[in-house]
């Protein structure tokens, strides 16, 4: 499995802004699809974000859309999840995830991707 480390997580104001990252362990960002996925106590696990590192095309959940923004650096082998404007429905705990991958596109689906980041909470409350 390759490893990711996430970092970045925090309480934060409605309105107010954070920056996940997921930082690749050992292993380069060149074809690979990296995915960002929430959890909120009692609800299933959704798709927020995902990027394909070979031609850029990243992917945002109607929920997210507008407000966060995936990025990476393949030099810094990280994923970035710029989260702006967040809202108390944000609160969750989230994961990033990665996966070899040499075709467009990225899945959606947690299914697709073998190797799990260790996740962090995010809590939007006043």
């Amino acid at each position: 499995q390759l490893q990711l480390v996430v970092s970045g997580g925090g309480l934060v104001q409605p309105g107010g802004s954070l920056r996940l990252s997921c930082a690749a362990s050992g292993f380069t960002l060149d074809h690979k699809v990296i995915g960002w996925f929430r959890q909120a106590p009692g609800k299933e696990r959704e798709a927020v974000s995902c990027i394909n590192s070979s031609d850029g095309f990243t992917y945002y959940a109607d929920s997210v859309k507008g407000r966060f923004t995936i990025s990476r650096d393949n030099a810094k082998k990280t994923v970035y999840l710029q989260m702006n404007s967040l809202k108390s429905e944000d609160t969750a705990v989230y994961y990033c995830a990665t996966e070899p991958w040499y075709g467009a596109s990225c899945p959606i689906d947690g299914a697709g991707y073998n190797s799990w980041g260790q996740g962090t909470q995010v809590t939007v409350s006043s």
